[in-house]
């Protein structure tokens, strides 16, 4: 026996992007279908950084979300970087536009608390047990979803828009043909949580760059922290061998480091040896993908919640009103939009990210651009913009910004250190 269902939207996956999108969509006035495989209300992601970049924090105060982070204790994620020239910090007064902070905040809580709001948003459905067994196609065209869940019960959830909202590993995506396109990755990684790790930082977050490993703290909820770095694969054996070890040992040789020494472990060491970066098409007739299910990629930048938001908020901004409608010809047109939406804001980024993470050394203008805004004010704010995915690369390398580093690096080699005696290129 199979139930069957109709819907505006059928969302699959009630992590991130899933939930964010259902609430987007019912407050447009559509009627979702929230499916989740997850039987358990207090399942979460484990594997993740936790960090959410400033750039989605106009869509959490959107969502109504950041009032509740920060209730339940999520952390202002402002970030200090190290790098070979030294410490690169946002100054006080920032010259370009945009929100100060993301936020921190363990997966633990950010999962259950979005996926309530969602369950109970008028005009959400949540079925939970539930996963994506078989997509409904007519005429090449997607329109729904069989759903099987416990004791072979299974429901025909009839959608004019289907989405895949269901993570790296995406069944909707798959069941699409919609294969991944690998990008090598060049680093492991491994992280654990600690608790009460006295930060020379503050509560800010800390990135260094060692050229060509990472490590980070991201200080969380309740007084933890996430200890982690990424290694290259060239030392796999040693940190496959004993991760608490190494990472004692790496942290033990950083400017401005935690003593890890004096620091409660709270959880086992996780570690990711394979994790290619992962690039799919995002739509097709009735269908559309978000957030990890469209893009996956290397978790150094914390980029993945940030985009799932953002994501989730473009698809529903974009085909809010069209999915609700008869015409589908017009859907499918606003699903092209998103598309093209999602490829021109997070293309550029995706390409230079991925490139970087082959493990590879800093190339000429990285390394213009760090050294830079490691001396001045100025660029230090454009790189940490950046670095939040508040601004674009064409924005980060425009020749305004390329024209300030070199001016401010020449400066530097000839030892200016009164007054400026070079002109600054035109604000």
């Amino acid at each position: 026996m199979t139930d069957q269902f109709s819907y505006d939207v059928a969302i699959v996956g009630a992590s991130i992007a899933g939930s964010a999108a259902a609430i987007l969509f019912a407050r447009k006035g559509a009627k979702v279908a929230l499916i989740e495989r997850d039987a358990d209300p207090a399942a979460y992601k484990k594997v993740c950084t936790h960090y959410i970049q400033a750039s989605a924090t106009p869509t959490l105060e959107r969502l109504g979300l950041a009032e509740k982070i920060e209730a339940a204790g999520g952390v202002r994620n402002e970030l200090d970087f190290y790098t070979r020239w030294g410490r690169i910090r946002a100054p006080s007064q920032q010259t370009i536009k945009r929100p100060a902070f993301g936020y921190n905040i363990r997966r633990e809580k950010l999962d259950p608390m979005l996926r309530q709001m969602a369950a109970e948003t008028p005009g959400v459905d949540f079925i939970s047990g539930f996963s994506a067994h078989e997509l409904l196609l007519v005429k090449n065209r997607i329109c729904g979803v069989i759903i099987h869940g416990c004791g072979g019960v299974t429901r025909r959830i009839e959608a004019r828009l289907t989405v895949g909202a269901d993570g790296r590993n995406s069944r909707v995506a798959e069941l699409a043909g919609f294969f991944a396109k690998e990008k090598p990755q060049g680093r492991i990684g491994y992280f654990a949580h600690y608790r009460d790790i006295p930060l020379k930082s503050g509560n800010r977050s800390q990135m260094w760059f060692l050229e060509p490993d990472i490590a980070y703290t991201f200080p969380n909820d309740d007084g933890v922290t996430l200890v982690a770095a990424q290694p290259t694969r060239a030392k796999l054996e040693q940190w496959k061998r004993d991760p608490e070890a190494a990472m004692k040992g790496l942290f033990a040789q950083l400017p401005d480091g935690p003593n890890l020494e004096r620091a409660t472990r709270l959880t086992p060491f996780f570690g990711t040896i394979e994790y290619p970066n992962l690039i799919r098409k995002t739509s097709r007739p009735g269908l559309a993908l978000i957030g990890d299910a469209a893009m996956s990629i290397d978790p150094l930048w914390g980029v993945g919640c940030g985009w799932a938001f953002q994501s989730a908020e473009w698809l529903a901004d974009i085909a809010g009103a069209s999915c609700q409608a008869v015409d589908e010809a017009r859907l499918d047109r606003d699903l092209s939009t998103y598309a093209r939406t999602h490829r021109s804001k997070l293309a550029a980024h995706e390409f230079l990210i991925c490139d970087y993470s082959t493990g590879r050394d800093y190339n000429f203008v990285e390394r213009l651009m760090y050294s830079a805004a490691a001396r001045d004010s100025v660029c230090a704010d454009q790189l940490l913009a950046f670095g939040a995915r508040c601004i674009t690369v064409g924005q980060f390398l425009s020749p305004k910004a390329l024209a300030r580093a070199a001016w401010v690096n020449i400066r530097h080699a000839v030892g200016s250190t009164g007054p400026n005696t070079m002109p600054s290129p035109a604000e």
